[in-house]
């Protein structure tokens, strides 16, 4: 199978690298050191398709190191733990031959994941490159970030895009072989969002949908054929939030299936773990709610444990809470009734707390009539003495309507045996 235009092209050496001259330069920040081929750990920072990769390749390229890649999607403990064997097999500390470990999105391992990491950095039996598009003071921990210098590569400006599809032109093997023409390119930088490796996907599609002899590039059909054809995970594109909401109507609509597909669509996109979780919690109160009140307990467990755990394990745990609450009973009565709570305060303003209700921590307070009134429901029968919790001017109102299941049946009889002589259930 044919590799992708972006892995055909990828720059083999500081020569051919496009953009990132504060680090690679002739004045960069880095070019000293990788000529040299003295590499310190570092941290590569920046937006996606701006290079980490490449650089971190050429940087073994050009100091004549092993090189160990891993991604922190789809490794554990395990597979750092056997790299990092290998690597102390083939280099030692103090030596030109030190392995190169790198590690593509570093911010998605966890805590224990990072941790597993120190020893071999501190020893030096491997020299880390981390790649992130997270900002690393808050995603990686701090004894690993001491110990790594962090770079910032900017993203593609127009020029280096442009520039990019040129050099695809003139070096790639495959369309040095086509007539090609950019007439326009407003389109494709605008769909690339300044990401180099979407933009070569983006024009690799263009141009194998061409039959023509020769493919002219112009903004209509680089927006016709994307539209038509082009099915990307993007965490920062629509795709991201409708992919998110096919996930938890998903969930809402009792189908554990579509919820497990949308969540790998997820996983296999790169997507955070802790938003995955995050979406879990607010379905489990927004759409089960007290239908079953396990739900959300479930869910905040999921996204305690994946934030400790990290992928790829974390994707188990992840299916699992999904499921559950595919399958649970629903209800969004909590979600209506706060829903109704704040469009009254929103008519009626800030309406005064009824003084039996108010605290009175003060001898005026009390004088005034503070809390005289209050009935403390655990001095009655059954722990429960009807009075009234409302401001006057919008007494009676009911927000909370239990749902129709089992559990919020419950609910709707002790709330009718308390309350049938104020509210309607």
């Amino acid at each position: 199978m044919e590799a992708p235009l972006a892995e055909r092209i990828r720059p083999q050496s500081l020569n051919d690298y496009i953009s990132q001259l504060h680090l690679v330069g002739e004045q960069g920040s880095l070019t000293y050191q990788i000529k040299k081929g003295i590499i310190p750990s570092l941290i590569l920072w920046g937006p996606p398709g701006t290079g980490k990769t490449t650089l971190a390749q050429i940087m073994a390229e050009e100091s004549k190191r092993p090189f160990y890649q891993l991604s922190a999607i789809h490794s554990g403990v395990k597979d750092i733990r056997e790299v990092i064997e290998k690597a102390k097999q083939s280099g030692g500390l103090f030596t030109a031959k030190n392995p190169i470990l790198f590690i593509d999105e570093i911010h998605r391992f966890s805590k224990s994941q990072q941790d597993s990491l120190l020893a071999a950095v501190e020893k030096g039996w491997v020299t880390l490159i981390g790649a992130t598009t997270e900002n690393p003071s808050f995603e990686v921990i701090p004894a690993l970030l001491s110990r790594c210098q962090v770079y910032v590569l900017n993203p593609f400006t127009k020029d280096d895009l442009i520039a990019l599809l040129q050099r695809a032109i003139k070096k790639d093997e495959v369309l040095k072989t086509k007539n090609i023409q950019l007439k326009e390119t407003e389109a494709l930088l605008r769909l690339s969002g300044g990401d180099g490796r979407k933009l070569l996907n983006i024009f690799e599609l263009i141009i194998n949908a061409s039959s023509e002899e020769t493919i002219n590039i112009t903004n209509d059909i680089v927006t016709h054929l994307v539209q038509k054809n082009i099915v990307l995970y993007d965490k920062t594109g629509e795709q991201h939030y409708d992919i998110v909401s096919a996930f938890i109507k998903s969930i809402r609509g009792s189908d554990p299936n579509g919820a497990v597909y949308w969540l790998a669509r997820m996983i296999e996109g790169g997507e955070d773990v802790k938003f995955i979780a995050r979406r879990l919690l607010i379905s489990a109160s927004e759409d089960i709610g007290n239908a079953n009140p396990t739900a959300l307990i479930m869910a905040n467990n999921t996204f305690q444990a994946v934030s400790t755990i990290g992928y790829p394990e974390s994707r188990i745990l992840l299916s699992q809470c999904a499921v559950y609450l595919a399958t649970s009973a629903k209800s969004n009565a909590s979600y209506l009734a706060i829903g109704k709570a704040q469009q009254l305060v929103k008519q009626t303003g800030d309406l005064p707390v009824p003084l039996h209700l108010r605290n009175a921590p003060t001898k005026l307070m009390r004088e005034l009539g503070y809390g005289e009134e209050y009935k403390y429901s655990h001095d009655f029968s059954n722990n429960f003495i009807a009075q009234e919790f409302l401001p006057e001017e919008v007494t009676n109102t009911k927000f909370f309507e239990p749902g129709d299941n089992a559990r919020e049946k419950e609910l709707r009889n002790f709330l009718k045996n308390r309350w049938k002589d104020k509210y309607d259930y």
